[in-house]
């Protein structure tokens, strides 16, 4: 007999995640903003059919746009389907919105889209205000996780740890 809370977790659409910008970049601060999509684009992103791959977002007559984000066109739409790349429009307070200005008049800054999920039935974006890394400190992060991953091996299979 299979638990309740099994159950859910099947109903539960999935989080899109955009791995590689932890990777390229320092995230200093991070908003939760809603997404103004379209019927059959929320259709897709329950199916878990998306990518924040090579999105990013951008400040435009004071409001945040989501560029390049992909949605795959809803198998059973119809002619209503959605454009799979366009704009989209990021929902924040305008306190939030102030903030990022500020951040992003600094130099080297840049709103990068970090995960997509749903929360109370809205789909979210968790953005970041991030500095790019260069090249030496992406190999420290290589080798942090190199380090991580050879001690929880050592740790889970013979509980002893030779450093």
């Amino acid at each position: 007999m299979a638990k309740s809370s099994d159950k859910n977790k099947k109903n539960t659409p999935p989080t899109i995640e955009n791995r590689k910008a932890r990777f390229d970049y320092h995230v200093d601060e991070t908003y939760e903003a809603g997404i103004a999509l379209r019927g059959t684009e929320v259709k897709s992103i329950r199916a878990g059919k998306a990518s924040l791959h090579e999105a990013f977002a951008y400040l435009n007559r004071g409001e945040i746009w989501l560029k390049n984000m992909y949605i795959k066109p809803y198998e059973f739409g119809s002619y209503h389907n959605h454009d799979e790349r366009r704009e989209r429009k990021l929902l924040l307070k305008k306190k939030e919105i102030r903030e990022i200005d500020k951040g992003l008049n600094q130099k080297g800054y840049t709103l990068v889209p970090l995960k997509l999920y749903f929360k109370g039935g809205y789909a979210k974006v968790l953005i970041g205000l991030a500095k790019g890394k260069r090249q030496f400190d992406k190999r420290d992060t290589i080798k942090e996780k190199d380090v991580r991953r050879e001690m929880d091996r050592k740790v889970k299979g013979t509980y002893s740890v030779n450093l």
